[in-house]
Parts: structure tokens; C-alpha cells; sequence
């Protein structure tokens, strides 16, 4: 290689760290007012109260509480109610997977009269909030004396608007399959159920992964529903517990309720970082099928 090559050869290798070092800066700094709050939550919940609304703010404390994370179970049964979130969110996420997989198959491969006016109509419930059926849903559910219970915060989320975004990512995935892929296993002699059990479904991880995600966090994030259906503390959701931490007066004890809070996001930080990969390679590959 001439040195004229090679000069250009250091000159392109320069340019393009230079070019790689001024994306990560921006990239830095446009993270900043995404994880400037979550660090103040967490150097909060290790604060006197007197502390938080300090002027200047500090983000490190001066006086580090830890007993904040303890003082937790002085105000609500927390950790009964961490297991209510995760069991609720386990069992949404688990249903709405299998009922958005079934779903979304038969509206990509099974040909039916209506199947397009039927999907449009489905996906009209996105439009609907949660907010326009909670009071049918309450007199009903009080009607058959579930109210107070854990049954409304599950069926209704499996069956609602959150399937429905779910059978959206999954038709499309479905969509995309190869037919060739279903005529080799009808030659092998499967039927409609042995395709989609043996042959679609094992396919379909990236989209399932993202679906379950959705709905786990949909569901751990829920606070209108725990709010009307629930009523004694054994039963509430984290969301709804975290407004319960007061003291006598009624006034939230902020440091002991950040700290609630740190401990409530762990969860989400973990199955996010686990699923993201697949969560974005099943966005981008539902945005590109029809």
C-alpha cells in the first residue's frame, strides 16, 4: 500500500472516531433528563425528609438512610403486596401470550368470512380508554362478588385492549412466515393446531417475548383497576400502595415512599433488560409486514 493510501486510509479512521465520539456525546446528553429523575428517586429514598426539599438540591446525601428501605414494612404489608404485582403481572403476561398468539394466527393464516371487518373491529377497542368501562366492569364484578379480589385485575387485562395491541404484533409476525414453511408440515400430515404448535408458534419468540413484556409492564403499572376493585391493604397492588405510605397526618413520608419506589422499578429494569432485544427486533419487524 502506497503512503498516500495509507495517510487516507489514518485520516478516515480519524474522522470516523471522531464522527462515533461526537454521536456518543449527544447520545450522553440527550440521556440526561431520562436518568437525572431516576437517580434523584434513588438518592432521595437514602435522604431525611428534611433533606429532599433542600435548597440548593443535592443529588448525593449528606446523611445516608438505608433504615428508609426498612421502615417499608412499618406502613403497608409491602411485601405481600410486591407478590400480588408479580403474581398478577406473571399471570397477564402468561395469558395475554397465549390469547394474542392464537389470536393473531388465525387472523394471518385462517381464511374466514369477515376476517378484515372482524380485525378492524378489534382493533377499535385500542381507541376505547379504561376509563369508559369501569363502571360497568365494577357493577358487574360486584354483582358476582368479585370485587376485593384479583380476578378483575387479571381477566379483563388478558381479554382487553392489551390482547388486542398483542394480536396486532402477532398477526404480523404470522403474516410473515413463509407459506412453504405450513405446506412442508401439511405433507408431513399436521393439522391446523400441529402447524401452529409445531411449526409457527416455536418461530414466533421475538414476538411473544414483546408481548409479554407489554403486558407485563401494562399490568405492574396498573393503578385505576387495583384503585376501584381493591379495598383492604392484604390485597393492593404495589401502584396502590405506594400512595398509602403516610404518617398519622395523612401527609406522605417522602423518603420511605422513594424508597418503595426504588424497590418497585427493579422488576421492570430486569424483564426489560433481559426482553429488549427481542422487544425491538418484534416492533421493527411488525412495522415492515402488511
Amino acid at each position: 500500500m502506497s503512503s498516500e493510501a495509507m495517510t487516507a486510509a489514518r485520516r478516515r479512521s480519524r474522522e470516523g472516531a471522531v464522527r462515533k465520539g461526537l454521536l456518543y456525546g449527544l447520545m450522553l446528553a440527550l440521556s440526561v433528563p431520562f436518568v437525572l429523575p431516576l437517580l434523584w428517586m434513588v438518592s432521595s429514598s437514602l435522604k431525611p425528609i428534611s433533606e429532599i426539599f433542600s435548597y440548593p438540591p443535592t443529588l448525593l446525601p449528606s446523611d445516608w438512610r438505608w433504615e428508609n428501605y426498612a421502615r417499608v414494612t412499618d406502613y403497608q404489608p409491602f411485601a405481600r403486596q410486591y407478590f400480588n404485582s408479580v403474581y398478577i403481572a406473571a399471570l397477564v403476561s402468561a395469558g395475554s401470550v397465549v390469547v394474542s398468539a392464537m389470536a393473531g394466527y388465525a387472523f394471518a393464516r385462517i381464511r374466514f368470512v369477515g376476517r378484515g371487518f372482524m380485525f378492524v373491529l378489534l382493533l377499535t377497542a385500542l381507541l376505547m380508554p379504561s376509563e369508559v368501562v369501569i363502571i360497568p366492569l365494577f357493577r358487574f364484578f360486584s354483582e358476582i362478588g368479585w370485587t376485593d379480589s384479583h380476578l378483575p385485575l387479571i381477566l379483563p387485562t388478558v381479554f382487553g385492549g392489551n390482547a388486542v395491541f398483542g394480536t396486532f404484533i402477532m398477526r404480523q409476525f404470522f403474516l410473515g412466515l413463509p407459506a412453504e414453511l405450513e405446506e412442508s408440515g401439511r405433507l408431513d400430515g399436521l393439522g391446523r393446531f400441529g402447524l401452529f404448535f409445531r411449526i409457527a408458534l416455536p418461530l414466533a419468540g421475538p414476538s411473544l417475548s414483546a408481548v409479554a413484556l407489554l403486558s407485563f409492564l401494562h399490568s405492574w403499572n396498573s393503578f385505576l383497576e387495583p384503585l376501584v376493585f381493591l379495598r383492604t391493604p392484604e390485597m393492593f397492588t404495589l401502584p396502590l400502595a405506594l400512595t398509602q405510605i403516610v404518617d398519622l397526618q395523612g401527609a406522605p413520608v417522602w423518603n420511605v415512599q422513594l424508597a418503595a419506589s426504588t424497590l418497585t422499578i427493579l422488576p421492570v429494569l430486569a424483564v426489560f433488560m433481559v426482553a429488549q432485544r427481542w422487544f425491538i427486533k418484534s416492533i421493527v419487524n411488525s412495522g415492515l409486514k402488511g
